[in-house]
């Protein structure tokens, strides 16, 4: 599968109706952008099963502001609608597949209990308070 635009219309229902979600904050103008667009492009091809989407900052500002995207390019992943991964900077062929294959594996009932807990100690700081 190619790489999909993302835009903040299509975002909640790409997150819903995919497991995994790979997105790539970019602009045209970014130098480093343009070398892990081609990176990017080879995961999609590789990986038919993960959702890989680019979100153009220039078109989608709102969009880059709602996950605070302040250095690009950045790379967000999504598993089971929750972010599991947030970084900037372009990552080699090898990096991004190990950062796949970390992403399947994540035990995802485990991610969600460590929410919850976290939550919940928030809830507890702030009734301290």
């Amino acid at each position: 599968m190619s790489t999909r635009e993302i835009t903040l219309d299509t975002l909640p229902a790409v997150v819903a109706e995919n497991d995994i979600v790979l997105l790539d904050f970019w602009a045209a103008w970014c130098g480093p952008c343009r070398m892990f667009a081609p990176v990017f492009e080879r995961a999609s091809a590789a990986h038919p099963d993960i959702v890989f989407g680019k979100v153009d900052t220039e078109a989608q500002q709102q969009l880059a502001g709602v996950f605070g995207i302040t250095s690009i390019p950045t790379l967000v992943a999504f598993r089971s609608g929750i972010v599991v991964f947030a970084q900037p900077g372009a990552l080699p062929a090898t990096a991004l597949d190990e950062l796949i294959a970390a992403v399947r594996a994540l035990d995802m009932d485990e991610v969600r209990a460590q929410i919850a807990a976290q939550a919940k100690d928030e809830q507890g700081a702030e009734a301290v308070r």
